[in-house]
């Protein structure tokens, strides 16, 4: 993104080891060759890949999952998201999570953005999807899911990033693009 041509600060692996293996996250410890020719350490999070849905009632309301978050100890407002399982096409995952957590299946679909939320410690990608001209078709939630559906006026939802009701990073830019969206 400039003018120029830019430098290559890429660095090589010369080593690699798994310290952690969970059943969605896996943590690795690099060792590997800076552009300098000196080495260092990297460590980081393996991660299968997720989708998050910005589900649209009608030009005016957006559909929120409110549910508790155990790493910081309290309940967010979040857009609809989850994990891309394996062999699965970023899509499918999307229909897939939007019918498991909301109970809706959507007539059209807009893919909006790929986003790489946290590119300093994890492989993380999030691709993010418009979902519009929903049917509801009743929840399936999987068995160790809790979260309420909180049909929103976009504006209040807009309000919430300014008050700081809302925080988490997927649903903030969601609803940007939600806003963006909201007369097209």
């Amino acid at each position: 993104m400039t003018n120029s041509k830019p430098q290559d600060f890429t660095e090589s692996t010369l080593s690699s080891k798994t310290v952690y293996r969970g059943s969605l996250l896996q943590v690795l410890e690099d060792e590997v060759r800076l552009p300098d020719g000196r080495t260092a350490r990297r460590e980081y999070v393996r991660h299968p890949g997720a989708v998050m849905m910005v589900p649209m009632l009608d030009p005016q309301t957006v559909v929120l999952v409110r549910q508790f978050r155990y790493p910081l100890g309290r309940h967010f407002y979040e857009i609809p998201a989850g994990k891309i399982d394996r062999g699965e096409e970023p899509l499918e995952s999307a229909r897939r999570e939007l019918r498991e957590e909301c109970g809706y299946q959507a007539g059209e679909w807009l893919r909006l953005a790929t986003v790489h939320p946290c590119i300093g410690y994890s492989d993380e990608r999030i691709e993010l999807y418009l979902a519009r001209r929903l049917a509801y078709v009743g929840r399936a939630p999987d068995d160790e899911e809790f979260l309420e559906v909180v049909p929103l006026d976009l504006a209040r939802a807009l309000d919430g990033i300014r008050d700081g009701t809302i925080t988490d990073q997927k649903t903030i830019i969601g609803l940007l693009w939600a806003d963006k969206f909201r007369d097209s």
